[in-house]
């Protein structure tokens, strides 16, 4: 268990500059509480201490700001980074070494039981106040833009953004956009829905120059 600690706050340091010491990451850091209260209430759940894993959610919940059901599955050196608003449902799985802003919601989008949150595979990063909504996958190594809505698979590698997310350039490797830490792309990569907007901005006008001479 205290190797898994140190693993944890290491695999902080190393993406986050501003972390300066283990200590400093222990003490100062809502991210590092959130799973290592989560870990303890998953064990509850585990054990079918259903009430006793809710109050230590709960709990959790009060002390960083980010809401993991216990019943949600995390592995090794996920960081969420400031954390606040974070929300992770009950069937939600998230990989190792995945990188998570604040804001984001791995949500689902069907009432009845069984599967119904995202997978997220491992060294994903999911851009502040991103939304994964329903049972797909996020592929290994993927990148979720700031904002996104994401309602659909994205396969490993890719960078979507916009709502509903799409992806742009090419998988990571091969002409993929650089990723930046809140989720967006800086080689110029436009979000397609600003795209959108600004194209009928364009057309609206137009269609109102043609009105005012038309009507000189």
């Amino acid at each position: 268990m205290f190797r898994r600690l140190i693993d944890d706050i290491d695999g902080i340091i190393a993406r986050d500059p501003a972390a300066r010491s283990r200590l400093e990451v222990l003490v100062c850091y809502p991210g590092l509480h959130a799973l290592l209260l989560h870990r303890l209430a998953h064990c509850a759940w585990r054990r079918r201490l259903w009430l006793l894993a809710r109050v230590i959610s709960q709990f959790g919940r009060f002390l960083t700001g980010i809401e993991i059901h216990p019943g949600a599955v995390i592995g090794r050196r996920v960081f969420f980074d400031h954390g606040m608003g974070v929300v992770v449902g009950e069937t939600a799985e998230i990989g190792d070494d995945v990188l998570i802003y604040h804001g984001v919601t791995l949500g689902g989008t069907s009432l009845a039981r069984g599967k119904r949150h995202p997978t997220v595979r491992d060294r994903v990063i999911i851009g502040a106040g991103a939304k994964v909504l329903g049972a797909i996958e996020i592929g290994e190594g993927a990148r979720v833009g700031a904002n996104a809505v994401v309602v659909s698979a994205v396969a490993p590698g890719a960078t979507v953004l916009g709502s509903p997310a799409k992806p742009v350039g090419g998988r990571e490797g091969a002409g993929a956009p650089r990723f930046l830490a809140y989720g967006t792309p800086c080689d110029g990569s436009p979000d397609p829905v600003s795209c959108a907007i600004a194209e009928l901005n364009k057309k609206v006008a137009e269609l109102n120059r043609r009105i005012g001479e038309g009507q000189k």
